[in-house]
């Protein structure tokens, strides 16, 4: 019997990502963050705030505990990352301090594919086909975005001042690498 291995969907993508780094100078490194685990929650921020779960209620906030991050994505809807194969362990702890309420709580782990763009030139590239404003006055580390970065639809995360998670849906993965890399390569 064949053993069934996950492949990312960027793991073709492995050499033009590592080139990114030597392309410029070590400016601005490209990394795929594979499987991580995402669990989208929707329930009223009244009854989430009852109830005390670690939510971030400030509008395109990220709130941090180990190794999850929270994404505020609209006043009542939540993206909970966490380590890869997490999303089951992550859907029953919010099932769990949610019984009772009207909610929504969806493994959606296969839904978007992440990259980490970092270095001192990552902001200035994705300024360049971001039609919010990324400076760090007005985007900093703990902030998260829904926008589009070179047409492509993405939900940005600052991390901190140089490094930036970036997710997109998986059919679109390759045509966002495709602009990051265009835009930094001679």
């Amino acid at each position: 019997m064949a053993e069934l291995t996950a492949r990312s969907v960027l793991a073709h993508r492995a050499t033009d990502l590592a080139g990114a780094s030597a392309a410029t100078g070590g400016r601005i490194s490209l990394v795929e963050v594979p499987f991580l685990a995402q669990v989208d929650v929707r329930v009223s921020p009244v009854e989430a705030a009852r109830r005390e779960l670690l939510l971030p209620f400030e509008p395109n906030s990220v709130l941090r505990a180990g190794d999850r991050a929270v994404l505020w994505l609209g006043p009542d809807e939540w993206l909970v990352l966490g380590p890869p194969g997490t999303g089951p362990e992550l859907v029953a702890e919010m099932e769990s301090a949610l019984i009772g309420a009207h909610r929504s709580v969806v493994d959606v782990s296969a839904g978007r594919a992440w990259l980490e763009i970092a270095g001192p030139a990552a902001r200035e590239r994705l300024s360049s086909g971001c039609p919010i404003d990324l400076h760090p006055r007005q985007f900093s580390p703990g902030m998260c975005a829904q926008t589009l970065i070179g047409r492509v639809q993405v939900l940005l995360e600052q991390l901190d001042d140089t490094s930036t998670r970036i997710g997109m849906r998986p059919s679109f993965a390759d045509s966002l690498v495709d602009w990051l890399i265009e835009g930094i390569t001679p």
